[in-house]
């Protein structure tokens, strides 16, 4: 009570303060700790909400809380739907379909299900808050699916299936709530019906007019370039409001929608947007987390009885799968990615934040069985996120559906040099592949059993296509100094800058009257070598070899004994790559193994 006491007085500011900061910094623990962000969270809201009582959402941000939590979800929603470009869904798409069309009413029918037999609640919360069931959590998907490395498609599976079925879910929840009205006697069902259609109407007709106006607007030149941004969110957040105006929770369809159609609207303007918004997402993933767990009061924590345990097992080892398994009979989904899709379900800040609101409209009607909803939610939302968050990764590798662990790399632009550095990567078992437009010049590499795209890699195609998710390095190594600057400045923000590279530019470049903003191309690879001495060197009969330093053979003996060797990247034990340039030297350190390039007097010598 004394640490309480003490810090009664924090205001808004500090308590947004504290959330950003634990949000962030939990996510990035995480990353060091190769943890699931989400259970950090979780766990950092825990600790100073009901835990030692610093932050109280409701007493320090008061009444603002839930209004901002709706719009973070909806801007989730809408960042999620930006995501959705049907073009990426052709592997997916009979399987999306199947999970959102047979898998909602079914998983909707079950929860309630549980709800009623396990948990105890009455049909008509069970109705409701089964339908808010039927949502997998956008907001967790996404960090799973980073920290996993799944394949493509299973990925695609859970990403659409989390997105789509969180409208559908809200919905669902308002059917069921409009039925309670009825029997309750507080409105009639023709009314009720009419609300509920009108509604739904509503938020399809805004959601695809914001979506085809600021689509038009943005194609058209009518909204300047440094506008696009406070533009798109002040229509986000209009369509939002109005929708739900209309109709409660309407207004998570209306944004999905708005989102939907920008996402195949193809926009010049497109990708800056959605990374723009994806770094917002992140920030909004991490705040909305930490207020719904510190705004749990230790009461409610406590009050879980063993029938909650009993709810939580038939939904995730009952419910979910047996969703998943009915819904995809027949599919051309292997089985395989069925069984990860049915042990996957984690919820997400949606079930809670829509959860809540409808429990205290149940109790306003005289159903005081809902009062427990919010804990279930809750223990729902812990529960999946704690044990998908550790079970994900370990379960797909089982499986065989994760993509490589080791370091891909993936090579930009066909040569003889590219074939030769493939070709050695390959036989150190590392993923690579190499991409050029040019047929003729992936030739060498395609004889050499190199794995090759035929292409360009900013190509909708190729996004569409390729599965990038084993690649880890770029090298952009085409003899066009423009286009490799392009592609390395494109990539960069998908990849990480410090992982994305390419080749010297030619002398000429080098001139200040040349000299290209630091915001623009990769970092510099091939020991200061340009296209054309990499290609010259390869006709003299240059070659890669690996060799691996210990504490008998040191970084230094190797450079004494091969004074004229180019260290190119040094390989870990673990699979992981690390590449050389002028500014990146290679280290002194025992167990690595040194890929350089070697003269032919000295090649034959220094094969591992």
């Amino acid at each position: 009570m004394a640490v309480a006491s003490e810090v009664a007085g924090l205001g808004p500011v500090n308590a947004i303060a504290l959330v950003g900061a634990l949000g962030v910094g939990s996510q990035w623990l995480a990353w060091r700790l190769r943890m699931p962000a989400i259970v950090l969270m979780l766990l950092a809201g825990l600790i100073v909400g009901p835990g030692l009582g610093i932050f109280d959402p409701a007493r320090d941000i008061g009444p603002l809380m839930k209004p901002m939590i709706s719009i973070a979800v909806a801007i989730i929603l809408f960042e999620g739907g930006l995501t959705l470009d049907f073009h990426s869904l052709r592997e997916a798409r009979v399987g999306v379909r199947r999970l959102v069309f047979i898998g909602a009413p079914l998983g909707w029918a079950l929860s309630a299900a549980a709800l009623h037999y396990a948990a105890g609640l009455g049909w008509a919360a069970s109705s409701v808050f089964g339908g808010i069931m039927v949502v997998t959590g956008p907001t967790v998907i996404a960090p799973l699916l980073r920290q996993a490395r799944l394949q493509q498609r299973p990925a695609k599976l859970l990403q659409w299936e989390a997105i789509v079925n969180d409208p559908v879910g809200a919905l669902a929840a308002v059917l069921a709530f409009t039925v309670v009205l009825v029997m309750a006697d507080t409105t009639t069902v023709g009314e009720a019906v009419w609300e509920f259609v009108l509604g739904i109407g509503v938020a399809s007709v805004l959601g695809l007019a914001a979506g085809w106006g600021i689509a038009q607007g943005f194609t058209r030149g009518v909204v300047p370039e440094y506008m696009k941004v406070p533009v798109l969110f002040t229509g986000l957040v209009a369509v939002f409001a109005a929708s739900d105006f209309v109709l409660h929770e309407s207004g998570l369809l209306a944004v999905t929608v708005m989102g939907v159609w920008l996402a195949n609207a193809e926009l010049p303007s497109y990708e800056e947007l959605r990374r723009f918004k994806e770094h917002a997402t992140v920030l909004l993933v991490s705040g909305v987390f930490i207020l719904l767990a510190a705004n749990m009061d230790r009461e409610t924590l406590f009050a879980m009885e063993w029938s909650t345990l009993v709810f939580l097992l038939v939904v995730i080892v009952l419910a979910r799968p047996v969703t998943v398994m009915v819904s995809l009979i027949g599919s051309d989904v292997p089985m395989k990615e069925r069984i990860l899709i049915a042990l996957t379900g984690p919820r997400g800040v949606v079930l809670v934040a829509v959860a809540g609101l409808f429990a205290e409209r149940l109790v306003g009607l005289g159903y005081e069985d809902a009062a427990k909803i919010p804990a279930l939610a809750f223990a729902l939302v812990a529960a999946t996120v704690v044990l998908h968050g550790f079970t994900l990764a370990p379960l797909a590798n089982w499986l065989g559906l994760t993509a490589d662990r080791a370091s891909g790399v993936l090579i930009v632009g066909g040569s003889s040099w590219s074939t030769a550095l493939a070709k050695a990567l390959e036989e150190a078992k590392l993923p690579v592949l190499v991409v050029d437009r040019n047929r003729a010049r992936l030739r060498s590499a395609r004889e050499a059993g190199v794995r090759t795209y035929y292409g360009d890699i900013l190509s909708e195609d190729a996004h569409n296509t390729l599965d990038l998710v084993p690649f880890e390095k770029v090298i952009a190594a085409t003899d066009n100094d423009a286009y490799n600057t392009l592609v390395a400045t494109d990539l960069a923000p998908e990849f990480g800058r410090e992982h994305v590279w390419q080749i010297a530019r030619s002398r000429e470049e080098e001139s200040r009257r040349h000299a290209l903003p630091v915001t623009l191309g990769g970092r510099e690879f091939g020991a200061g070598r340009t296209h054309r001495e990499l290609a010259s060197l390869m006709v003299q009969g240059w070659r890669f070899s690996r060799t691996k330093l210990t504490e008998d053979y040191p970084l230094e003996q190797w450079q004494a004994d091969r004074p004229e060797g180019v260290p190119m990247m040094e390989i870990f034990e673990n699979g992981s790559v690390r590449l050389l340039g002028p500014e990146h030297p290679p280290r002194e350190k025992s167990g690595i193994t040194l890929l350089a390039m070697m003269p032919p007097k000295e090649d034959s010598a220094t094969r591992d």
